[in-house]
């Protein structure tokens, strides 16, 4: 059976596009911690410009204390790390805060999936909490229906 992250570019693409449908979330990308490292993001948010240098950061598995005082860049976007449970089993995810007036910044949730990691931007006063329980609920669907095709292959 072939690994989530060997899952072609189209399929990930659709992804991004559910989420976005959700109506929760203004922004969403795909990345994974070897090359191609951007697997899928939305071509008119911000996300699509996420660097091999911010990825990999925000991934490591080391080092991950430096991340609650130096804070985390995305796409050029500094954030603020408010929890991180992203290698918690069962968990596995990661809540950040855009940084910005209060008014103006967005809560962001990286769920890690198996071998891919989502990276969602809520709206605009969409609140992390609601944003997190979405992108599982949406993780939960896309994994099966991921399965569903690779079982097909």
């Amino acid at each position: 059976m072939q690994c989530m992250r060997d899952i072609n570019k189209e399929v990930w693409q659709d992804c991004i596009t559910l989420f976005l449908q959700t109506g929760i979330c203004c922004d969403a990308a795909i990345v994974t911690n070897s090359p191609p490292w951007l697997l899928a993001s939305y071509p008119e948010g911000n996300l699509f410009q996420l660097t091999q240098e911010e990825i990999q950061i925000l991934l490591a598995r080391e080092g991950r204390e430096k991340l609650f005082l130096q804070g985390v860049t995305l796409a050029g976007t500094k954030c603020l790390l408010i929890r991180d449970n992203l290698y918690t089993e069962g968990n596995n995810t990661m809540d950040l805060r855009t940084k910005g007036q209060s008014w103006s910044s967005q809560a962001v949730t990286i769920l890690q999936m198996e071998s891919v990691y989502f990276v969602v931007i809520g709206q605009k006063g969409t609140e992390g909490g609601p944003l997190n329980l979405k992108a599982f609920e949406m993780a939960g669907y896309i994994k099966e229906a991921i399965h569903q095709h690779m079982a097909r292959l």
